[in-house]
């Protein structure tokens, strides 16, 4: 693992005993001094582009709520999206919606390699080791659940949804939450949306929780919805009052896996 003068993730409430692991792999816009800002202006450096806007501060909530770890990204996503393998295009993308990114044309392989082993190599690492540490603290499977925001209105189209549960191939977890939030009856709640496993979004649940057979969720929250402390804060207590639910209908074995 290659050294850098900046970390590429942190561990936030290690020492929470929940059989739960919380990932938030675009929690930061920060972009190492080395890149020169990849060419962007500060607007865009601090847009949805660069990272999930108030996904950070759910997931912290959420951390303390539940008593679960979180393994949180600190680089741009536009520096490396940690959501996705080397080889997909948009690992270290060009352009983001409307958004050209220029330090990441033309890059070379060699570079393309470099930005994955000091950024992607050190958080999926974390997030293995997380996963290890409370499966040995708990005795039981372990949920892992990553958290992501969405914009309101993408390539000019409205968005209507409020919260979706996304899921690979084992879909327990989602299920169970969408159902959950749909009798709850406070926001708009779907399975896939907007975005699916088809749209190469689920790498990170494929990788750590689909492999070792664990239940999994990955939920995007529109970022209009928890773009202020306390309206992140807010819907944290909702969303942990579900995931609550969800682990307790997972453990009566009352969810089946599509």
């Amino acid at each position: 693992m290659l050294r850098t003068a900046w970390p590429a993730v942190a561990l936030i409430g290690a020492a929470g005993k929940a059989p739960v692991v919380l990932v938030c792999e675009h929690a930061s816009h920060f972009i190492p001094p080395e890149y020169d800002t990849l060419g962007l202006a500060d607007h865009a450096r601090r847009s949805h582009a660069a990272w999930d806007i108030g996904a950070l501060d759910v997931a912290k909530c959420l951390s303390a709520r539940l008593q679960a770890p979180l393994v949180a990204g600190q680089i741009s996503r536009l520096v490396y999206d940690c959501n996705r393998p080397l080889e997909a295009p948009d690992s270290i993308p060009t352009r983001s919606e409307v958004i050209d990114i220029p330090g990441n044309a033309g890059l070379t392989d060699t570079e393309k390699q470099r930005r994955f082993d000091t950024v992607h190599t050190p958080f999926h690492a974390a997030v293995d080791q997380m996963i290890d540490q409370q499966r040995t603290r708990s005795g039981t499977p372990v949920l892992l659940v990553t958290i992501h925001s969405f914009t309101p209105i993408f390539h000019g189209q409205r968005r209507t949804l409020d919260i979706g549960f996304l899921h690979d191939k084992n879909s327990k977890a989602a299920t169970a939450a969408a159902q959950i939030e749909q009798d709850r009856g406070i926001y708009r709640a779907a399975i896939n949306e907007p975005y699916a496993a088809r749209d190469g979004v689920t790498y990170t649940l494929a990788k750590h929780a689909e492999a070792r057979g664990l239940d999994n969720v990955m939920i995007e929250i529109r970022n209009d919805l928890i773009e202020t402390p306390d309206t992140a804060e807010k819907m944290a207590d909702h969303i942990a009052t579900t995931l609550d639910q969800v682990i307790a209908r997972i453990n009566a074995g009352e969810t089946a896996t599509s």
